[in-house]
């Protein structure tokens, strides 16, 4: 199905609700659509050597968590780089004030950022984002191919305001699931590490009681996946939520999705998707 305009979605939910269930769904449904995962940023970045990724791992070996400006940089960055952000000239363009963290396509050549650091500039010093200095923001693209679900962030109401400087969320969606139901899933999900395959033995069981359906091999339960460890990380979850339901309740984007179940929840979804952004 066709979007006759820009979708830039997040999903909200607790853990276990089946956010990326839906995120699935509404790919193969829309195909215009589009995933942007930070996590992935994050990891291709570091990977890559870019600037950023450089900054970002310095972060991550200490255990601390990506700094909020980082975290813009990168996703105004990924934005740029596909063209679904403009500002302060021609889109893609690399310079030393728009900074921009290279695709894999766009690293064959060093940037001024990697030019700095190999200079022995410190990561420290590279210039923050031209409109977080005062200068003009940048526009989001309003082209149906510039839709896009953006994956780990915002998580609080602060970084949603930041995030607001770069590209309009135009819907948030609350999908919410009974805690009793989304407990009684968490406690019978089984993982393959391998290959991330989730089986669960309510509504997804492996062919094979506790083994893999395409390796055989033996499936685990993740450290985090039970009942007292579950309920610390909703508690969390209600508490950064909250406000961050609120702001974009204020802005008028914020819908909520109710089901039991995944099959439950699509076709709301897929309602919603197309009232706002096919009709």
């Amino acid at each position: 199905m066709r979007l006759n305009r820009a979708a830039r979605v997040i999903l909200v939910g607790a853990p276990g609700v089946g956010k990326g269930t839906q995120t699935e769904r509404l790919l193969q449904r829309f195909p215009q659509l589009q995933s942007i995962s930070t996590g992935d940023l994050l990891r291709h970045n570091v990977k890559s050597r870019t600037p950023l990724g450089i900054m970002a791992e310095n972060t991550m070996k200490t255990g601390g968590l990506v700094a909020d400006d980082l975290m813009l940089r990168l996703i105004s960055s990924e934005l740029r780089n596909r063209g679904w952000l403009y500002g302060h000239g021609p889109p893609n363009v690399m310079t030393l004030s728009a900074e921009a963290t290279a695709t894999s396509e766009s690293c064959s050549s060093p940037s001024a950022f990697e030019s700095l650091i190999d200079g022995g500039v410190s990561p420290a010093q590279v210039p923050p984002q031209p409109w977080l200095a005062g200068a003009p923001p940048p526009q989001a693209s309003e082209d149906p191919d510039a839709s896009f679900i953006l994956d780990g962030y915002p998580r609080n109401a602060a970084q949603a305001r930041t995030l607001d400087s770069i590209v309009p969320i135009n819907l948030a969606v609350s999908i919410k699931t009974p805690f009793s139901v989304i407990l009684e899933r968490i406690a019978g999900r089984w993982v393959h590490p391998a290959s991330g395959r989730v089986y669960n033995t309510s509504f997804n069981a492996p062919r094979v009681p506790g083994r893999d359906d395409i390796t055989g091999e033996v499936l685990v339960q993740r450290p985090d996946d039970n009942e007292q460890v579950y309920r610390s990380r909703y508690q969390r979850y209600l508490e950064a939520s909250e406000p961050l339901l609120e702001h974009y309740a204020r802005k008028g984007v914020l819908i909520e999705v109710e089901g039991l179940c995944s099959d439950e929840i699509s076709p709301k979804l897929y309602d919603e998707f197309e009232s706002r952004f096919v009709g």
